[in-house]
């Protein structure tokens, strides 16, 4: 009987088969893009070439201040093609990500040199996507056993595969991935332009005031928690003892209650948009 650490070995690149023993759907939690996805935007955003080219792009029909529902959909459809779509279904993504990306490129007045189709920088994103996933994942449902965690390191290459990434350029183990994540947490860091884009990104104004003022609030104080220590301080936000224990038993509640939802409403939004992707490809839809 093929292991689920087996399995999930067969799926990492090159090969894009998940094996049949390993399911990738038991470890989706839709909760996670509610509730993580703030946060993880700020952790990738953190490495100045990628908050620059963020911050700098000129693609305005993919910047989030001004189109949120068709970034969120960008991003989730992203996040569902790359862990749950078949090897033409990623690359059909990656063709259509790719045209939005040809214009993200520094300029000469760029403090920092940036480029989308930048395979390092793709391996950071793609660290964060799976970093954010199984923190998520703990927080809500506990740790995983080894092998399964094992199954969903390796699973998780694909977040990056999926564009440029190099499947080589994968730490090759956990251990491998936690050496490259101190090391390179610890050098993020957010200027006052970066910190300004935060800024309105947490606290939800690219939304109508009316869904704004009621949600705003909630929506900092989850992010100060989501966020690693020192990343929090930059952003200058104040976190305590009880507001850790707040959110732990808040998102450990959460877990418990999704966990018994059936497949389809937990997963939610990740199957909805891959569901859409699917429907926008077969009709000749843009899929970005």
């Amino acid at each position: 009987m093929t292991s689920p650490l087996r399995a999930a070995r067969n799926s990492a690149p090159p090969s894009d088969s998940p094996g049949a023993e390993f399911d990738i759907t038991h470890y989706l939690d839709g909760a996670t893009a509610f509730f993580g996805a703030a946060a993880n935007v700020i952790m990738q955003l953190a490495e100045p070439p990628v908050g620059y080219g963020v911050v700098e792009s000129t693609v305005d029909s993919g910047k989030v201040m001004l189109h949120p529902i068709k970034r969120l959909r960008t991003t989730v459809t992203y996040l569902s093609v790359a862990m749950l779509g078949d090897e033409d279904e990623r690359a059909a993504y990656r063709e259509a990500v790719n045209r939005s990306h040809r214009a993200v490129r520094s300029t000469a007045a760029s403090p920092v040199k940036y480029n989308a189709f930048d395979p390092k920088l793709q391996l950071w994103v793609a660290a964060c996507l799976y970093w954010g996933a199984r923190d998520m994942y703990e927080r809500l449902h506990g740790p995983m056993d080894e092998q399964s965690a094992d199954a969903f390191y390796y699973f998780g290459a694909r977040l990056g595969t999926t564009l440029q990434m190099r499947p080589e350029m994968w730490p090759a183990d956990r251990a491998a991935f936690d050496a490259y994540w101190t090391e390179n947490l610890a050098r993020t860091r957010i200027d006052p332009t970066v910190r300004a884009y935060f800024d309105d990104l947490i606290d939800l104004k690219m939304l109508p005031l009316p869904v704004r003022l009621p949600f705003a609030g909630f929506h900092r104080w989850v992010v100060a928690g989501m966020l690693p220590p020192h990343l929090r301080e930059q952003m200058g936000m104040r976190w305590s003892a009880f507001d850790d224990q707040l959110l732990g038993a808040l998102l450990h509640g959460l877990g418990a209650v999704s966990g018994r939802m059936p497949k389809a409403v937990r997963m939610f939004p990740v199957n909805a948009y891959l569901a859409d992707f699917r429907l926008r490809r077969r009709l000749g839809l843009p899929l970005v």
